[in-house]
This record gives structure tokens, sequence and C-alpha cells, in this order.
């Protein structure tokens, strides 16, 4: 469970970099939610797939379903079945495609059909970004005014808290780097993967 309370979204003039689409912070009020802990594993999306998830029209939206239809999509971008195992393709190669690592490439509406069948929704960007740099209030009962800089804190990222610079050459497993937990134990909320949201942003939903 994590806190709401009223959370500054956005970045504020004083940092020495932004991007656009973080100008500028304003102060927006957020209801007590849930999120999950670390990102959805492959294994867990394959559980989805393995249930009909590409097939079954009421786990899509109606824009969703069309691109699905439209693409002929079964599965993710880079996944391939060879007999009961799944093969995942990185670079010039294909894997055997790791379980406990996060899913990646996938769509808005691949990932919204997910969450359809998994009975979970995506988070709002300002209930991501509150789950990433905010801190609980001493009482328990909200938020601070003080918002991290980092998901650990503000002091620059490390090795051991996320990965960044492509140090990996992909993404590793979703319970690595406990020491980039954010205060609400939230994992790997800065580098490893992009994650989508629900908030629209036209024309590209949940970017």
């Amino acid at each position: 469970d994590i806190l709401g309370g009223t959370f500054y979204l956005g970045a504020t003039p004083e940092q020495p970099f932004v991007f656009d689409n973080e100008k500028w912070g304003h102060p927006v009020e957020v209801a007590p939610f849930r999120m999950a802990r670390a990102p959805i594993t492959n294994a867990e999306f394959a559980t989805f797939i393995d249930d009909g998830g590409y097939a079954r029209r009421e786990m899509w939206s109606t824009q969703g379903w069309v691109w699905r239809s439209k693409a002929q999509a079964q599965c993710p971008l880079y996944w391939q079945h060879e007999g009961q195992d799944w093969l995942q393709r990185h670079f010039d190669t294909l894997q055997p495609l790791p379980p406990h690592a996060p899913v990646v490439h996938v769509t808005w509406y691949e990932a919204e059909a997910y969450c359809n069948w998994a009975g979970r929704r995506l988070p709002t960007e300002a209930e991501w970004e509150l789950a990433a740099s905010a801190e609980p209030s001493a009482d328990g009962r909200g938020i601070t005014a003080h918002k991290r800089r980092y998901p650990w804190g503000d002091t620059l990222p490390t090795p051991e808290q996320a990965n960044l610079d492509t140090r990996y050459l992909g993404c590793v497993d979703v319970g690595a780097f406990p020491a980039g937990d954010s205060a609400f134990g939230c994992r790997q909320m800065a580098g490893n993967i992009w994650e989508w949201t629900e908030s629209a942003f036209y024309p590209f939903p949940g970017y």
C-alpha cells in the first residue's frame, strides 16, 4: 500500500537538467493506492498468453483489439515458441526467455490487456512518480514535502542501485538492485526498463 497526499508532480526550474515533458512541476492530489513491488516478469506474462490472453476479446480495449487484429499479434514482438519453451530475440540471436526478467517490448495495449486479465491496472503518471520519489511522513498517515531526486534518495547512482549506462546490455532479474528501492519498497524505478502508465497523452497513451 502506498500513501496518498499532495504530491509535487514534475520538475522544478533549479534542477540542472529536465526533459521538456517534465516542465513544470505542480501540486496534485493523489489518493492512496496499491502497486506491485517489481515489474511484471516474463513468466507472469507467459501465463497470460498461455491462458489465451491474445485471443480473448474481453481482455482488450476497443482500440487495443483493433491493434492486435491488424498486427496479428499472438505474443510480444520478439518472442518465439520452440516446442513448449519460449525464446526471445536478443540483438541478432534467439535465447531462452529469462523467466524472472521484466517483460519488455510490449505495446501499451498489451500491457493494458495483461492488467485486465490479472485484475490490476496500470498506475497513473502521478501515482508512479509518487511511488518512485515521495517519502512517508513520520506518523505514517501521508507523505512529506520532500521529493527524492532518485528512488533511493538524493545521492548519485551506484552500480548497486540501478541498471544504467547499458551496463548489462539488457534487462536483469526484477529482484536485482534492492539498494535502489524507493521509500515504499518499489524496485527498479530507475534503470533496467521503461514502464507504461494509464495516463493519456494523445496520441501516445500511457507515455
